[in-house]
């Protein structure tokens, strides 16, 4: 990926995708530097790594009345903790995510007399920051049990571990319809896929973010996948996938 302008943005938050009412995200990640200068550093400033963070910043066009919209979102989020989603470019499979589990800590909006509505929020890390893609879209309605295409992320260490998160975004039907999620791995062709990650069943727009034990696994290829049930089911739903 090269140079590019900042165009299409996508931004996640738990059940809710608020890409179309924002024009600003920022993402920013840090990890805590401790002093251990002793008279053996030489005369400088020895420092090793602490405690790592991330923030999630953006604001937009504020508009409410509706669950996917970033007033009902905001308000239903504030104070908790769920999954958070940021594509620089888009939210194809395949393409570049950032996620993490976070913390909505605030909400702002109103401004002077004629300006556009805005909001203003922020999201601060539960969980590490993980680099990953997209490994379902958002646009695509799914009405029947499925998968997903396979993604190449290689192996994984000791000591790393597998994330995901899931953002359902609508659901309809009668009979209560549901989806369960997981997330699968295996060979490229998946002959005999190996369940590694799965969601809690869901019923209505939500979010939720699961993370592997730490053992290494020796797949290197995972997919999501998903079982639908209840009577005439449709859900939109965005799953971002990577490894730290």
């Amino acid at each position: 990926m090269g140079k590019f302008i900042l165009l299409d943005t996508r931004l996640f938050a738990p059940g809710a995708d608020l890409s179309g009412a924002s024009n600003k995200v920022e993402l920013s990640t840090e990890i805590e530097d401790k002093d251990v200068t002793n008279y053996r550093s030489q005369g400088w400033k020895e420092v090793i790594g602490g405690l790592g963070s991330a923030e999630i910043a953006a604001e937009g066009q504020w508009e409410a009345g509706d669950p996917s919209l970033v007033d009902d979102a905001s308000w239903s989020t504030l104070g908790g903790t769920g999954p958070y989603t940021v594509c620089p470019t888009d939210s194809t499979v395949g393409a570049l995510a950032y996620f993490t589990n976070g913390l909505r800590t605030d909400y702002k909006v109103g401004d002077a007399v004629g300006e556009v509505a805005p909001w203003a929020g922020t999201v601060k890390s539960s969980w590490p920051l993980v680099r990953g893609q997209i490994a379902h879209p958002p646009g695509l309605a799914r009405t029947a049990t499925g998968t997903g295409t396979a993604l190449q992320l290689g192996t994984i260490p000791t000591g790393k571990r597998l994330y995901a998160a899931l953002h359902v975004l609508s659901a309809a039907g009668t009979g209560t319809p549901s989806i369960t999620a997981r997330i699968e791995s295996g060979d490229g062709a998946f002959a005999s896929p190996t369940t590694r990650l799965t969601f809690t069943a869901a019923t209505a727009a939500g979010g939720q973010i699961a993370r592997g034990d730490g053992a290494a696994v020796t797949d290197t290829h995972y997919r999501v996948a998903w079982t639908i049930a209840g009577t005439a089911p449709s859900f939109m739903f965005a799953v971002s996938l990577g490894i730290r």
